[in-house]
């Protein structure tokens, strides 16, 4: 049985922590619930030990944490929509498509009216169906491929256990690429040890260097890379030490 709600968080900074409210239709699975936002917000994680792993990158943010998800799917979609856009442009895909063919709350909450569409609404589309949204015909059949294989079984995106595996999996299908299937392991399976060599912004922070001894120099940083990737977004004051990149 499905159940479908919104759920509110808010920073309370004074106690360090967040303030979480939820919907009542969603009153029956609250753990669950709890659960995700763990996941979303990386509640879990150590700051202290991951900042201490990373040394000097951390420096100027120690507490950043890993963004998660509530939705695998659905995070797995955004990947392939962010696909060579900015960010808020794929926000506003993903908001088209939860209007098009999402299921709308029957308790809606400050603008959010729609549940994101499930994978088996978006495995019955075809690309062409996305053009009217402004998705490109090769991003569509990319994402409706994910949903396909997600629907018939041939892709797992929920309790992934191996993540060499998942990401082998995702990289088979047409249209998702290493960096797609390596930020999805990231943000939709919460992997902490994510490197996005081939990111465009990565390779601005090691000029001269090569993929591969990016990928040398980023061994410093296991097991939490993923970490290491969120500070090279954030960091663009950041450089690696010049006897590294000989």
């Amino acid at each position: 049985m499905e159940y479908r709600g919104w759920v509110s968080v808010l920073p309370e900074e004074a106690r360090n922590r967040v303030r979480v409210e939820v919907a009542p239709s969603l009153s029956r699975v609250t753990t669950e619930v709890l659960r995700r936002i763990r996941q979303l917000f990386d509640l879990d994680a150590a700051p202290d030990l991951i900042a201490n792993a990373l040394g000097t990158l951390a420096a100027d943010a120690p507490g950043l944490r890993l963004p998660g998800c509530v939705n695998s799917f659905e995070q797995a979609t955004r990947a392939v929509l962010g696909q060579l856009v900015s960010v808020k442009m794929a926000a506003t895909f993903a908001g088209r498509m939860a209007e098009r063919w999402g299921t709308a709350l029957e308790q809606p909450y400050d603008g959010i009216t729609h549940v994101f569409p499930s994978a088996e609404r978006v495995a019955q589309l075809q690309p062409e169906d996305l053009r009217p949204l402004g998705v490109q015909l090769k991003r569509a059949a990319a994402l409706i491929a994910i949903a396909q294989a997600v629907t018939e079984g041939r892709l797992q995106l929920d309790n992934v256990l191996d993540i060499e595996q998942g990401i082998k999996a995702l990289t088979a299908l047409p249209g998702i690429g290493s960096w797609t299937a390596s930020y999805i392991a990231m943000r939709a399976w919460s992997w902490p040890d994510v490197f996005l060599t081939g990111d465009y912004l990565i390779k601005q922070r090691f000029p001269g260097m090569t993929p591969r001894q990016i990928e040398r120099y980023a061994e410093r940083w296991r097991p939490w890379r993923s970490y290491a990737t969120l500070h090279l977004w954030h960091n663009d004051g950041w450089a690696p030490l010049t006897e590294a990149a000989g």
